[in-house]
């Protein structure tokens, strides 16, 4: 999966900056397609694979993880 993202991100850049340089009738698409690779391909798969073995309940704000703040702050002043 590292890999694959890796290869698409490279292609996605690639093709922006083949957008950029090749002056041609098809340039802005080059660019387009560059661009909606990254943001529709690229940055969704990389975010399911740093988050898939994560657990949201350690990243959300509940009270249990508000009281364990507050204690870790209590225990850093003395």
């Amino acid at each position: 999966m590292k890999h694959l993202i890796l290869i698409l991100f490279l292609a996605a850049i690639g093709s922006i900056v083949a957008g950029y340089t090749i002056e041609s009738a098809y340039s802005q698409k080059l660019i387009g397609f560059g661009v909606m690779g990254l943001f529709l391909i690229v940055f969704p798969l990389f975010s399911y694979y740093r988050w898939k073995d994560k657990k949201i309940q350690d990243y959300m704000l509940t009270k249990e993880n508000l009281d364990k703040m507050r204690e870790n702050q209590h225990d850093k002043k003395y």
